[in-house]
């Protein structure tokens, strides 16, 4: 299954295609050479965003969810990333405790930990699920509509160590993105390794310092290739404290975003592309409060701020007088079809390998418009056909694993600023003079 692509500018992501093959080797010695230097993140997935004429990632999760989205096909490989992960970080690991988020009424969200207990099992280690939520008291049983079952069990903390009862882990893996800040009882584990990292948590992380990172290697990765690193990277510019509620910092965020979409109507211009230019506006820290706004008029936002409303290309959310920190990203289309529904792909990795992957499809929304909102279906990305093995001599844009090599490419790629982003962020890190 390629996608159904209705773009008619085809040439330029057939080009991109043709270059990304034909560099196979100097690509993943590259890589190679990159994991070397650096850690990748234990896990992560990438929202890609193929406009036919750009390939670019749009958002970069470090702790992902919707691992109940991949196929039975996809599991080995799954097994194996995580056989390598753990190997790396912890070779007598025999007990792992999985920390999932406070949602224990969403069964969707269960069953993506259910098939984390599963791959971690498979990979040969025990595996417990402990909630750090204090309602959970006792062990808790949860049916899934799958079948399956999972056992949440409280967490139990010493003063070096977390654990359950008569369970006592090694490796801590958590699958919250700490959005509402670090809590306590995961702070100060000195004896335990803790994946992935607290400051990979949402408290800490920001949306800009990740996209600065991803710019410096998208720059290095065109050199690689003689391409334009526009052509996988999407610009971006930081607006600091702003409120709608009360209008501070807007006439910064509205120059931001005069300043981006006139960078991306010159590119357009120079590349002949006849589309529309428009930014996405979000919060900086990941927080879901502003939701994404698509914005294709630095007027759009002077009216927000006279009339807050809901229902603005994905719903400016409760209006907090509490300014935030916003990120102006270029908007990328999305020109993929599944099923008639508007699609981006997802690429998931785990350790330095990508594992499988999905396709987010809303057919209620627009290819200028943020997917992953309520209405979304999710479809297995044929990786099954394994996104590592490109097949020389297919016509580009005609075989389905060379387009989703290339996604796991624009996938590693994101990755890699990752691991730098967590690097420069790392507050135990050490500093050589």
């Amino acid at each position: 299954m390629v996608p159904h692509l209705v773009t008619a500018l085809t040439g330029p992501i057939n080009e991109l295609e043709q270059r990304v093959l034909d560099s196979t080797p100097a690509i993943e010695r590259w890589f190679r050479l990159e994991w070397m230097e650096h850690t990748p993140p234990f896990y992560s997935s990438v929202d890609i965003r193929n406009a036919g004429f750009k390939l670019a990632p749009v958002d970069t999760n470090l702790y992902p969810g919707g691992w109940n989205n991949l196929t039975q096909e996809m599991l080995p490989l799954a097994v194996q990333a995580a056989q390598a992960a753990i190997e790396k970080i912890c070779p007598e690991a025999r007990n792992l405790l999985v920390i999932p988020e406070n949602h224990s009424r969403n069964t969707f969200y269960l069953a993506n930990v259910a098939q984390l207990v599963r791959i971690f099992h498979m990979a040969g280690l025990n595996v417990r699920v402990g909630s750090i939520d204090p309602a959970i008291k006792s062990p808790k049983k949860i049916e899934l509509p799958n079948g399956e079952t999972v056992c949440l069990e409280p967490v139990a903390r010493s003063k070096r160590r977390l654990g359950l009862k008569h369970f006592d882990p090694c490796t801590i893996l958590l699958n919250t993105d700490l959005a509402a800040g670090t809590p306590g009882i995961l702070e100060d584990l000195h004896e335990q390794y803790l994946l992935p990292p607290l400051h990979a948590g949402w408290s800490v992380r920001r949306k800009s310092n990740h996209f600065h990172s991803y710019e410096e290697v998208s720059k290095r990765f065109g050199k690689l290739l003689g391409i334009d690193p526009w052509l996988i990277n999407p610009m971006y510019a930081k607006a600091a404290d702003v409120s709608f509620a009360t209008g501070q910092g807007i006439d910064v965020l509205t120059s931001h975003v005069d300043a981006l979409l006139s960078k991306v109507r010159r590119k357009y211009k120079e590349y002949g592309i006849n589309e529309k230019p428009f930014v996405v506006v979000k919060t900086d820290n990941g927080s879901p409060g502003l939701g994404v706004m698509t914005v294709r008029d630095a007027k759009e936002i002077e009216a927000l701020v006279r009339r807050p409303r809901l229902g603005h290309k994905g719903a400016v959310g409760k209006e907090s007088p509490e300014p935030c920190d916003l990120i102006v990203q270029e908007g990328v289309l999305t020109n993929e079809r599944v099923h008639n529904g508007v699609a981006e792909p997802v690429v998931y990795m785990m350790d330095r390998y990508v594992v499988g992957g999905f396709y987010r499809v809303h057919a209620e929304r627009n290819p200028d418009e943020n997917l992953n909102l309520p209405g979304a279906s999710f479809v297995p990305l044929a990786f099954s056909e394994s996104a590592h093995l490109p097949q020389p001599g297919a016509k580009p844009g005609a075989s389905a694993p060379n387009r989703f090599y290339m996604y796991g490419v624009i996938g590693r790629l994101a990755m890699v600023a990752a691991s730098y982003e967590l690097e420069a962020t790392d507050p135990d890190a050490e500093v050589y003079e």
